[in-house]
């Protein structure tokens, strides 16, 4: 594999390029965001191991701008704890938080549970499918989601929540089944990052009416007209 290290202090750069190339794997260390960007525009990575804290932006940025550009994998490994920090990456559109200090053993563990969501064809719906609901349409096969007309913008991992609720619009999803099967059955983080990417998606499609919390369950697609 490919991994971008994006990380300012080379005291926790370089061990991280070192385990990752002891095991066969490529490493490219980025130490400010434009360095980033440039790797970024110049060649392909199968993963991002991202800090928040760069000298030169905000790793949020660059996450925001990795993803209107592509689908790849990106890890944040910070040293904010704050949930609100958590969120806002999440909802940038990253697929993973890490607080450190951290093991080298579980970022990798990390890095293969990513890279394996995104190789391995999920147990959602499949590409011929295009599900509409009142004026909501969303179409697996493009990745395009529209409400009456106008086309949305959404991260990937939104895509992907909404497409598994509006594969059964009305049932009730409960949380433990979404965060199984549309991030992983090994994921590691806690139930709050679904509940971004569903806040997330109500403010997108305009009306939170379109998904209905179930009080100790989960959530239901749901047309609100």
């Amino acid at each position: 594999m490919r991994i971008l290290v994006v990380e300012d202090d080379s005291g926790i750069a370089d061990p991280i390029i070192e385990s990752l190339e002891n095991l066969g794997w490529f490493a490219v260390h980025a130490a400010t965001g434009r360095d980033a960007l440039d790797a970024l525009a110049e060649a392909d990575f199968d993963c991002i191991v991202l800090d928040l804290g760069l000298p030169d932006m905000d790793g949020g940025e660059i996450v925001r701008l990795a993803r209107r550009e592509s689908n790849i994998p990106i890890i944040v490994a910070s040293a904010r704890p704050d949930e609100a920090d958590r969120i806002l990456a999440l909802e940038l559109g990253a697929d993973d938080y890490l607080v450190k200090p951290f093991g080298i053993r579980e970022l990798i563990a990390r890095i293969r549970a990513v890279h394996r969501r995104h190789s391995e064809p999920s147990a959602g719906p499949t590409d011929h499918d295009v599900f509409q609901v009142g004026a909501l349409v969303v179409n697996p096969r493009t990745r395009q989601v529209h409400v009456a007309g106008e086309e949305l913008e959404l991260t990937p991992k939104e895509f992907d929540v909404l497409a598994y609720l509006a594969a059964e619009p009305g049932t009730v999803f409960r949380r433990d089944a979404l965060l199984s099967d549309v991030w992983d059955i090994n994921w590691y983080g806690s139930t709050k990052t679904l509940d971004a990417h569903v806040a997330s998606l109500r403010r997108k499609l305009g009306t939170p009416a379109w998904i209905e919390s179930v009080r100790g369950v989960g959530f239901r697609l749901v047309d609100p007209q």
